[in-house]
């Protein structure tokens, strides 16, 4: 194998793997939430992955003719992707919280395509070995091409793709390039086209990772976030990011302040002397204190820092 494919083939399996992780925690905030205990999971259970899919991959490069193994192992890799999705969807709901729940949905759903992603390194390592006196040079080499797509992957997703799409179709895309990718590398060693069995199961999976979707009515470049109607007020508004509901609003009654800490900072507002305020707002979230400090206090003026965007249209078009 030419020692360009060989950086090409690690990096890709690599940042991918990285993409994954990174998505992981997009994927299940709206279930588990987001601390430092969702991404502690997180990337417990995927370096657990890398580490028994380095493992095994080395084990059968020694064992058999690594060759054949890369193509299906980048196939493999992209249909455990897309069933990834299916996974968080289906058990997400009903996974509960904590510490368990979130290492157990990190288990079933990425565990198994970081592992399988992983083997292609010692898979390539072993094909690139000529002898014992390299033996260094090709391990080291491969291992810097490796934490560089690592890299790639965890700064592209994380900078980019999240701000641009939705992550489901990130992760459907990533799943379509590593099964066409393996696909290739087949077709390319073995001079045949892909089997009908090997298509159906890729349209099958495909189709799988399709079929769920996260809870959103929106996703901003921080949330997964949903407007809900209150059940017993069809009036009431709740703003949930992730999984915390962030503001409510009653656009029947507006000064009907639903949540707790609103209601207590405008009795702190309100006990000040009669007049308009000048008031900076540390987050927006449903823009419910600033409305309020505005018809309480006319001619107030209200500055609002807000990180997102997406909270502006959605304070605009949903909540009054």
């Amino acid at each position: 194998m030419s020692t360009g494919l060989a950086r090409v083939l690690v990096f890709a399996s690599s940042a991918a793997v990285l993409v994954l992780e990174i998505l992981a925690g997009r994927l299940m905030a709206p279930y588990v939430g987001v601390s430092l205990e969702t991404f502690t999971g997180i990337i417990g259970v995927v370096l657990a992955g890398i580490a028994a899919g380095t493992a095994v991959g080395g084990r059968l490069a020694d064992r058999l003719d690594p060759a054949p193994l890369l193509g299906p192992a980048f196939v493999v890799g992209g249909v455990l992707s897309w069933w990834s999705l299916w996974v968080v969807f289906t058990l997400g709901p009903d996974i509960g919280r904590g510490p368990v729940a979130i290492v157990g949905l990190t288990t079933i759903g990425f565990f198994a395509p970081a592992a399988v992603l992983s083997a292609v390194s010692p898979l390539v390592a072993k094909l690139r070995l000529r002898s014992l006196d390299e033996t260094g040079t090709v391990v080291g080499s491969l291992s810097a091409w490796g934490t560089a797509g690592a890299l790639f992957g965890v700064f592209v997703t994380g900078f980019v793709l999240v701000a641009a799409w939705p992550t489901k179709p990130i992760v459907l895309v990533l799943g379509g390039l590593l099964v066409v990718a393996g696909a290739t590398i087949i077709g390319w060693q073995s001079r045949r086209a892909p089997s009908v069995a090997g298509l159906l199961v890729v349209a099958v999976s495909f189709g799988v990772g399709v079929s769920g979707s996260l809870p959103c009515d929106f996703e901003s470049t921080y949330f997964c976030g949903r407007v809900v109607v209150d059940p017993d007020d069809p009036d009431v508004r709740r703003l949930v990011l992730d999984d915390l509901v962030h503001a409510a609003v009653d656009l029947s009654d507006p000064d009907d302040l639903q949540i707790r800490y609103v209601r207590l900072l405008a009795g702190a507002i309100d006990a000040r002397p009669a007049g308009p305020l000048d008031v900076v707002h540390v987050g927006g979230g449903g823009f419910t204190l600033p409305a309020h400090v505005s018809r309480s206090r006319p001619g107030s003026t209200n500055t609002v820092l807000e990180i997102d965007d997406t909270l502006l249209d959605v304070a605009r078009d949903e909540l009054g």
